[in-house]
Order: structure tokens, then C-alpha cells, then sequence
């Protein structure tokens, strides 16, 4: 008999992260950190530079979000600070409108110092391009379905809103870091592939790949495909319950490109994820495909549903179906939001390998770990901890064989 994924104890993930493990900066160069390779339970590691050697015949799937500078810093007359961190586009409600909207827009944000802000709007000034705007803020509400609260934002028509943002706000760096976001930030906190904003946290294992890297996976023939999850700051919420059921997992918006969607097909049984976001967004992907099955209306995978759910097709039914379905609707991408919790049990349908960093105790991502590597989890973190490896956002990398 199964045990109940919601039965398991957050308390029987951990491990001692000593402050000094934790990578409050990045290294000069990103493809000199460490690489943990995992491999039929042997453990060694390398430099990342020389990943293309741990592998072969593969597809490497990265996720090519990009972080908008999402944190916003106003000041009251009063002197007080709110700081307002934009979470998702409510009016226009798709990213792509949201970020080239002119004049106005509606966001559910998190409000640092909200009970300073009872009345009034809020103003800051700022320049682009040498030319003075102002930029104003006004609380709408609360937004109880997900505890944000509405703000909605005015600027001359003459910008977008992703030119306001890159003009004033700061990089959403991991509160864990315990420190301000530099002007160093806005480079190292991003992806050499990042293409679609979105995100307000980045896609960390994609961190310490270099335009040198991918050049030489591609001159190994190592094919390469992208899909875009918009990570939320939900990722870092921690656990707080005692067992996994209890945990509300954050809900994050996915795209998959049909020409994309073609090469995973194609490449089933040697898929590479680079990070738990691209992980997500593969393994959403055929439960999405499950859902259209029944009703080609649904864009959500909740956060149980692989676990409830009898499934009875294969990989490679669902996802000719899904191409299927682009054809007949004449479209060119899938799109959804998920909401999938990977944890212990769960049967992984299209990964079989991954790349990613080294996560913090109790959290959702070393359950994700433990879900694809079993109890050797722990051998790979006294590994990398007896071995100087650096942890968390700007830590080091680990490579990660699924079973075969």
C-alpha cells in the first residue's frame, strides 16, 4: 500500500546549512562553480565548464524567463517606506500586455509597511533617457484569494511599463541573502538566455550557464529547447506545516512553444531539465495534457492532482495529443498554470535528468530532490557540504542521473 504524499513529514528533509555555506555573492565567473555529479549512486564532482562531459545523447531544456526588477521603493511625505513587490498582472492580465502596457496598470503586489499606507498615493520621480516622469501608486485593495494586495500604477503614455521598471525598481534578490540588491545584481541574477519577462525570482541552476558553455553542448551535437515558467515569490515561501498536505503550494504560469514541444516528443527518454522551475513546467505539461483530455478548456494542474489522478496513457499519447490539439485550433503554443507540488512518490513522466542547485532545508525543492533521487539525498548534501560547495541562489551546481 502507498503512503499519502500529504502525510509526509517536512521535518525528516533537513540537514545543518551553516551560515558561511550560503552563497551571498556570485563567483566572478559563472561557469567556475563546483558541478556534483549523481550517477547510478556514485557521487564526484567537477567544474561546471565541463559539464558537456557528464553528458551524451541528451535534449537540455532550460527556462528562459526573465526577472523584472520588481521591487518598488516609495517614500510618504511622511518619511515612512512602503516597498511594493509587483507578483502577477491583474489589468492587463497576460505578461506580455502587462509589461508593454502605456499609461496605467493593475498588479497583485506584497506591500512591505502596509499599515503606513492608509490613505493617499504614493509618487516617485525618476528619469529615462534623461527626461524627468513620475510614477504613481494607488491602493486599490485587498485581493484575499491570494493575500496581495491590488495597486494600480499611472505613468506618462509615452513609456512601458517594463521601461518603468527598469528604470526604478531593484533586482528581487532571495530574502535569504540578508543583504541589499547591488547594481551587480541586474547582471549576475539572470540567465544569459533570460527572453521573456516575468519572473521575480530567477531560474538559479541557468545561473551558471556562459554563452561558452552552450557553445560547446552544441558542438557536442547536445540538443537544445527552451519553455518559460514565470517563477513567483512563492518560492521561497517556507513550510510551515508539520506534514506536506498542509502546505499550499504557489501557482506559476507556463508556456511551451509548439517547435518546442516537438523536440520534447522527439527526445523522450533523454530529457535534461536545467532547474526545479523547467521540472516543473515539463512534468505540468503532461498533466495538462491529462486535463485537456476531458476538457480542452482546463489551464490548470493543481497541486495534487498527479497524485489523485489515474492516469492511463503514456508520455508520448498525451503529448501527440496536445500537438494534436495546436494543430487543430491553429495554435502555436501551450500555456497554462501550475500549481504541481513534486514530493516522494511522485512518478516522473518526462525528465530523466536535471541540473540544480543545492536547496534550503524543509523546502519544496529538496522535497522535489528527494523525489527524483530517493534517500540518496542525503549522501549528495554531506557530499557537497564536506566537499566546500557553495549553497542556495548564487551556490554551486549538481547533476542529477535519474534511474534508468
Amino acid at each position: 500500500m502507498k503512503t499519502d504524499p500529504r502525510q509526509i513529514k517536512i521535518s525528516e528533509y533537513t540537514y545543518d546549512l551553516p551560515e558561511e555555506r550560503i552563497a551571498k555573492f556570485p563567483l566572478e565567473r559563472r561557469d567556475e562553480s563546483k558541478l556534483l555529479v549523481y550517477r547510478d549512486g556514485q557521487i564526484y564532482h567537477r567544474i561546471f565548464r565541463d559539464l558537456g562531459q557528464e553528458l551524451d545523447d541528451t535534449l537540455m531544456v532550460v527556462n528562459n524567463t526573465k526577472v523584472v526588477y520588481a521591487r518598488l521603493l516609495f517614500h510618504k511625505p511622511t518619511g515612512a517606506k512602503i516597498e511594493i513587490f509587483c507578483l502577477n498582472p491583474i489589468n492587463p492580465g497576460e505578461y506580455n500586455r502587462a509589461f508593454q502596457a502605456r499609461g496605467n496598470a493593475v498588479w497583485a503586489c506584497m506591500v512591505g509597511n502596509l499599515k503606513k499606507w492608509k490613505h493617499g498615493d504614493l509618487f516617485k520621480e525618476f528619469e529615462y533617457n534623461g527626461k524627468k516622469y513620475t510614477l504613481k501608486a494607488q491602493h486599490i485593495g485587498p485581493r484575499p484569494e491570494d493575500n496581495t494586495q491590488l495597486v494600480c500604477f499611472e505613468w506618462d503614455e509615452e513609456l512601458t511599463f517594463s521601461d518603468v521598471l527598469d528604470s526604478v525598481g531593484l533586482v528581487p534578490i532571495p530574502p535569504y541573502l540578508n543583504r541589499e540588491a547591488r547594481p551587480e545584481d541586474r547582471i549576475h541574477y539572470q540567465t544569459v538566455y533570460s527572453r521573456l519577462e516575468g519572473s521575480v525570482a530567477a531560474p538559479t541552476a541557468g545561473l551558471h550557464f556562459t554563452p561558452e558553455v552552450i557553445a560547446s553542448l552544441k558542438k557536442k551535437g547536445i540538443q537544445w529547447a527552451e519553455v518559460t515558467l514565470h517563477v513567483g515569490a512563492g518560492t521561497f515561501r517556507p513550510v510551515k506545516t508539520e506534514t506536506i498536505g498542509g502546505h499550499p503550494m504557489h501557482t506559476e504560469y507556463f508556456t511551451v512553444e509548439k517547435d518546442e514541444l516537438i523536440k520534447i516528443r522527439q527526445n523522450l527518454g533523454k530529457i535534461t531539465a536545467v532547474g526545479t522551475t523547467t521540472m516543473r513546467t515539463l512534468e505540468s505539461l503532461y498533466w495538462l495534457g491529462i486535463s485537456m483530455m476531458h476538457n480542452d478548456q482546463e489551464r490548470f494542474v493543481s497541486q495534487w492532482m498527479p497524485y489523485d489522478t489515474v492516469a492511463s496513457y503514456s508520455t508520448d499519447q498525451v503529448l501527440d495529443f496536445l500537438l494534436e490539439w495546436l494543430e487543430r485550433n491553429g495554435r502555436d503554443r501551450i500555456e497554462g498554470w501550475t500549481q504541481i507540488i513534486i514530493v516522494p512518490g511522485y512518478q516522473f513522466r518526462v525528465v530523466n535528468n536535471l541540473i540544480t542547485n543545492f536547496h534550503q532545508p524543509q523546502s519544496t525543492l529538496l522535497l522535489l530532490v528527494a523525489a527524483f533521487v530517493g534517500e540518496d539525498w542525503r549522501k549528495i548534501y554531506d557530499y557537497a557540504l564536506r566537499n566546500d560547495f557553495r549553497f542556495l541562489s548564487y551556490g554551486d551546481s549538481s547533476l542529477l542521473f535519474g534511474k534508468k
